[in-house]
């Protein structure tokens, strides 16, 4: 048994995206993907991290996003909501809401655009999880936010009672095993294609994109390596590893996952500005690589049902 703080979310969580109609939020779409990932068992559903396009939703949108998932979850999977921001101010106002919402814990992506020092970085995360009592992960995401969480800033952090978890998303192995090397955190994968590579350095599951297209296949792998059996799992992970590099090496995420959805006909595809759609030579890259992947039947379903 593990006896790491925030191993009650270790698993598959879905970095879930925001789904778009004329606009606004879909809710009704919302309700259904929230479904489609409790059917398939996940551990978590995380709204409002980047797969939800918190840079573009308004502040009100923000907070009833979460607010409804809470509602629509309704306890029957945890919620982990993305309540970051560059501005610490902002952080606690909305990481105060979700938790008055219900919320299970918060997602606190690095402070984006403004640099702070590695002890900004600390005070930052600290004044968040000193405010509320639902667990803390920080998302340490270099190649958004400009600047990584030094793993002693890390090491700082895993002292305070209310940081549980750390959603690695820097690419290096070596980080990853400095941090579990070093403190008593639960790490989570922010990488999908990484995720069985850290499960065998001591990570407990993933925060996943892939996953709102495909869950089942991933909560395999990630089941698959925490039983031990790597064998099956790096399997499982060679297949994973085609879909999600050619998919997501598309466009920025969640360009490629959203349109993948739209394939299968799961979302609209919709996005807002300055996020655009795929062109028509990476539609039909996505297209082959989801057939590839075994989808054949749901895009061809989606064609027959949109006429074309």
């Amino acid at each position: 048994m593990s006896l790491r703080k925030g191993s009650d979310f270790a698993g598959l969580s879905t970095a879930i995206v925001t789904p778009f109609r004329d606009g606004q939020v879909d809710e009704k779409r919302l309700a259904e993907q929230i479904d489609f990932q409790i059917d398939a068992g996940v551990t978590c559903i995380v709204p409002c991290g980047t797969t939800g396009e918190s840079p573009t939703l308004t502040h009100d949108e923000h907070e009833r996003v979460i607010s409804f998932t809470i509602q629509h979850v309704a306890g029957r999977v945890k919620v982990m909501a993305g309540t970051g921001s560059n501005s610490t101010a902002e952080a606690l106002r909305l990481t105060r809401r979700a938790a008055d919402e219900g919320a299970d814990a918060t997602l606190q992506v690095a402070p984006y655009y403004n640099k702070p020092t590695q002890e900004g970085m600390y005070q930052h995360f600290r004044a968040v999880a000193e405010a509320v009592d639902i667990p803390v992960c920080v998302y340490n995401i270099p190649g958004r936010s400009a600047k990584n969480i030094e793993v002693e800033t890390i090491v700082r952090l895993a002292e305070l009672p209310g940081i549980t978890m750390v959603k690695e998303a820097t690419g290096s192995l070596d980080q990853c095993s400095a941090i579990l090397g070093a403190t008593d955190l639960t790490v989570l994968s922010g990488d999908d294609s990484l995720t069985l590579p850290m499960m065998s350095v001591g990570a407990e599951g993933v925060i996943s994109v892939a996953a709102n297209l495909v869950p089942s296949a991933m909560l395999e792998m990630v089941q698959t390596a925490a039983g031990g059996d790597y064998t099956k799992a790096a399997t499982l992970h060679h297949r994973l590893y085609s879909l999600c590099s050619k998919m997501l090496g598309l466009a920025t995420n969640p360009i490629p996952v959203k349109a993948a959805m739209q394939m299968v006909g799961r979302d609209t595809g919709e996005m807002r500005l300055p996020m655009v759609p795929l062109n028509d030579s990476e539609k039909a890259i996505l297209q082959e690589t989801l057939m590839k992947f075994g989808l054949e039947s749901a895009i061809s379903g989606q064609l027959q049902a949109s006429g074309a």
